[in-house]
């Protein structure tokens, strides 16, 4: 990375202000908002899986702490392979719709992982939840980056911050509340298809982002325009 040092601007706002303008740009920027609810959507619904996983190991497979441990460690090698799937990408075109795809693909998996009894069957299915969950958190951090002005990227990324870790308790104290009544496997469920449902109405909202995005790429020359006119995948 090769960075050029430029002076910083007197600042004449308050706080109160720029957290104002930081809020009004990402509730009326259509990308960014979009792929904040996305991601707040699949935290909310989806990630309280984590939290169900000791019932899940004593309860449903029988097992202990070592059958816990197994458990999230599959979890994790999918969030590492989804991790070195995005790090092998050499441009950020068809992200959104590696968006799209990989929260559906995270429903899926928690959708299928509640109705197995198998160990192994849960830890092909979970290291499929766990790369679905890393692509849509990292593909939505490198869009909004992409596309966020310097002056508002501290402010939008704090919103993202929000978006992924805010929500997720939550999700967690819903997600407990529902086993509690309904059982953890069918608490599973019902976040993976949420997570489907969110990631379908991403993909309809693709075509509109994609105008939007466009002629930034352009202007910041992060790709170039012939490039984005041989391609309709410019998010």
């Amino acid at each position: 990375m090769r960075l050029v040092r430029r002076p910083r601007p007197l600042r004449e706002t308050r706080m109160r202000d720029e957290l104002a303008t930081g809020f009004r740009y990402v509730t009326r920027f259509v990308p960014v908002r979009s792929a904040l609810v996305l991601l707040s959507l699949v935290s909310v619904a989806g990630m309280p899986y984590t939290v169900l996983m000791p019932a899940v190991s004593a309860y449903v497979l029988h097992g202990g702490p070592h059958t816990l441990g197994f458990l999230m460690t599959a979890s994790g090698a999918g969030a590492l392979g989804g991790a070195l799937y995005l790090a092998s990408r050499r441009s950020v075109l068809g992200l959104g719709r590696a968006m799209a795809v990989a929260s559906m693909t995270f429903g899926v998996g928690l959708a299928a992982f509640s109705f197995s009894r198998s160990l192994w069957l849960s830890l092909l299915l979970l290291s499929i939840v766990g790369a679905g969950m890393m692509i849509t958190m990292a593909a939505t951090n490198t869009i909004i980056q992409t596309i966020v002005g310097e002056e508002l990227r501290g402010r939008v990324m704090a919103f993202y911050t929000m978006a992924f870790l805010g929500s997720a308790p939550i999700g967690s104290l819903i997600a407990g509340l529902a086993a509690d009544r309904i059982g953890p496997q069918r608490t599973i469920l019902c976040g993976g298809l949420a997570c489907i449902a969110a990631g379908v109405w991403f993909a309809l909202r693709l075509p509109r982002l994609r105008e939007l995005v466009r002629p930034i790429y352009v202007e910041r020359g992060i790709l170039a325009a012939t490039q984005l006119d041989g391609s309709t995948k410019s998010l």
